[in-house]
C-alpha cells in the first residue's frame, strides 16, 4: 500500500507528513505571542476566523529559533479536531512511497525523538524523515488547546 507525503525542509533536513493531514500551505505571517508558552510555540495566527497555534519546528527539534522571513512557510495540519501550523523553511515535494520502503528509525540515545518519528524513506537519493504528528505535538496539547480556545 502506498502513502503520499508532503515533504519540507527545516535546516538542512527534509521531513514528511501525511498529505491527508494537510489543510493549507501559506507564506509566513507574523504571529501574536502567547505568555508563558514554550519557546517552540511561536504564537497564533487568525486563519479566516480560526485561531491557529504555530509551532517552530526548528526550535521544536532543538536547533534554535527560526529567523522567519517571507520565504518561510506555514504548513497548516489537522490533528484530530485541532488545527496547528508548522513553521518550515520550504515545501519540497509531494512524494508517494510504498509502506514497504519506509525504514524504521534507528535506535538512538535520543529516545524523546523516536516517539515523533514514524520512519525514514529514501526518495530519489534524498533521505526523508517521516513525522508522526500526534506524537510530535503530544506534549503541547494543553498549550495548543488553550491557544485555540
Amino acid at each position: 500500500m502506498s502513502h503520499q507525503y508532503i515533504t519540507f525542509t527545516v535546516g538542512g533536513d527534509e521531513y514528511g507528513v501525511d498529505i491527508m493531514a494537510i489543510r493549507e500551505i501559506k507564506g509566513w505571517t507574523p504571529t501574536t505571542s502567547l505568555p508563558e508558552a514554550p519557546e517552540h510555540m511561536r504564537g497564533v495566527i487568525d486563519l479566516r476566523g480560526v485561531i491557529v497555534p504555530i509551532i517552530d519546528l526548528r526550535a521544536r527539534f532543538h536547533h534554535g529559533l527560526t529567523e522567519a522571513t517571507p520565504t518561510h512557510v506555514i504548513i497548516v495540519v489537522a490533528i484530530g479536531a485541532m488545527m496547528v501550523g508548522l513553521l518550515a523553511d520550504a515545501v519540497v515535494d509531494i512524494v508517494t512511497v510504498s509502506g514497504a520502503d519506509i525504514q524504521p528509525v534507528p535506535d538512538l540515545e535520543h529516545q524523546g525523538r523516536q516517539g515523533y518519528l514514524s520512519g525514514i524513506v529514501s526518495v530519489e537519493g534524498r533521505m526523508v524523515v517521516l513525522l508522526d504528528l500526534d506524537n510530535l505535538l503530544e506534549r503541547d496539547r494543553d498549550v495548543i488547546a488553550q491557544a485555540a480556545a
